[in-house]
């Protein structure tokens, strides 16, 4: 399929799209929102469903404490804001008032990521993953696409405790419209088989890892891509499964190297069955102002990026065929 003929769908776009399907088939879903509601798109929702959607203002550790009271009640509460406020500024609350006492709070974390672009440093969260991953008991997902986001959060309304989702701003490929598609709270998916080595990518990463196994295959070498929505709890059997075929692991994110999937993917693989893992993401540094692709270009996140990172992996000596 030719490039420009594949649609390309925000995952923030989905998450308000699946919050008004959600609202309809039940009342007790509730929406709050830091004013940013046009941006994180629970506007959408806000227009459905005014009673049911809250605007707490710039004051997302607030936002946060109204969810958990929320909860407390049978109410099925969505905090959102942008990750770096979701995740960052109210990470005390989160912690202390969500999972502490393990309510059943949803978090719709939007704008994660570089990919927010030209609102620079301060507002590209990459590390909202590493964060949730350390609350015990919290559930932490990153969709791929427009598909696997409305399922995401069509689970997690479904899921008793507190679970934490990560959309982009960026518009992104639908990989996973297609009729065997199956979304299951801590499953991965093969999304294409592979013999020589495993990339394990996760959010808009999935669809640039496709690139760059395509751009492999051209010379030869056979990748077998996993995509991870479910980073906490960490499918494990499927990461392992493949490293026995492939003996070699990249991880692809768009968030830091540390804490996020590929260090999931490191303590999973140490533990059960250990081959060399080279981690694809933000290398320990702050993101910068620009636009979404020429942030992904800079910091080799692209398919191009991702393909030329594998083969100085595969040409290093440490891994070969």
């Amino acid at each position: 399929m030719a490039e420009n003929t594949v649609k390309k769908i925000a995952t923030r776009e989905s998450y308000g799209n699946a919050l008004v399907e959600l609202g309809t088939r039940n009342p007790d879903v509730v929406v709050l929102d830091a004013d940013l509601a046009e941006a994180t798109k629970t506007g959408v929702f806000k227009k459905a469903f005014p009673d049911r959607h809250i605007d707490c203002g710039i004051a997302e550790g607030n936002m946060v404490g109204v969810a958990a009271g929320l909860a407390t009640t049978g109410k099925i509460p969505f905090v959102s804001s942008f990750a770096m406020f979701a995740a960052g500024r109210a990470f005390e609350q989160v912690r202390n008032s969500v999972g502490y006492p393990h309510l059943n709070v949803k978090i719709g974390a939007t704008h994660a990521g570089i990919t927010v672009g030209e609102d620079g440093a301060s507002h590209q969260c990459n590390e909202d993953i590493a964060l949730m991953r350390t609350i015990p008991g919290m559930v932490v997902m990153c969709p791929a696409d427009d598909v696997e986001a409305k399922a995401a959060v069509m689970a997690a309304a479904e899921y008793e405790g507190p679970v934490y989702l990560r959309f982009g701003r960026a518009a992104c490929p639908v990989i996973n419209d297609r009729p065997d598609y199956h979304f299951e709270i801590g499953k991965g998916t093969v999304v294409r088989e592979g013999m020589d080595l495993t990339i394990v990518a996760t959010g808009i990463c999935v669809g640039n890892a496709l690139e760059a196994a395509e751009m492999l295959a051209a010379e030869g070498v056979s990748a077998e891509v996993i995509n991870i929505c479910t980073i906490k709890p960490l499918d494990e059997d499927i990461i392992i499964k493949s490293a026995k075929k492939t003996g070699k692991i990249v991880t692809a994110e768009e968030h830091s190297v540390i804490g996020g999937l590929g260090s999931a993917v490191c303590d999973a693989v140490c533990k059960s069955y250990p081959v060399p893992v080279m981690k694809i993401g933000m290398q320990d540094v702050f993101g910068e102002s620009g636009s979404a692709g020429a942030l992904l270009e800079k910091y080799k996140l692209d398919g191009k990026g991702i393909y030329g990172q594998i083969k100085e992996f595969l040409e290093n000596g440490l891994c070969t065929f």
